[in-house]
């Protein structure tokens, strides 16, 4: 089972941008379906991003036009580029792997965006 390691989250303001990364342990990163979910207070965590094996990409509305998920599989890590962040953005994100039945997260790491 693979391993997550989210970082790159922190307090950003308004329009500004953020570079989250998740790295991944183990030899098959290659195979694993990746996603980006998050989670603000008091809501269930939602999906945000997802990009195939194959590096096809997805996006829920919210993030459309302004994140951009990817992957390096010669690190074993996703990235997950945010522009224009806005209040609403505010959460915490986890990275999640997932292969046939086999699934893992990682631990999230916070976003804040604020003035």
């Amino acid at each position: 089972q693979v391993q997550l390691v989210e970082s790159g989250g922190g307090l950003v303001q308004p329009g500004g941008s953020l570079r989250l990364s998740c790295a991944a342990s183990g030899s098959i990163f290659s195979r694993y379906a990746m996603g980006w979910y998050r989670q603000a207070p008091g809501k269930l965590r939602e999906l945000v991003a997802t990009i195939t094996a194959g590096g096809s990409t997805n996006y829920a509305d919210s993030a459309k036009g302004r994140f951009t998920n990817s992957r390096d599989n010669t690190k074993k890590t996703v990235y997950l580029q945010m522009n224009s962040l806005k209040p609403e953005d505010t959460a915490v994100y986890y990275c999640n792997a997932k292969l046939g039945n086999i699934g893992s997260w990682g631990q999230g790491t916070q976003v804040t965006v604020s003035s």
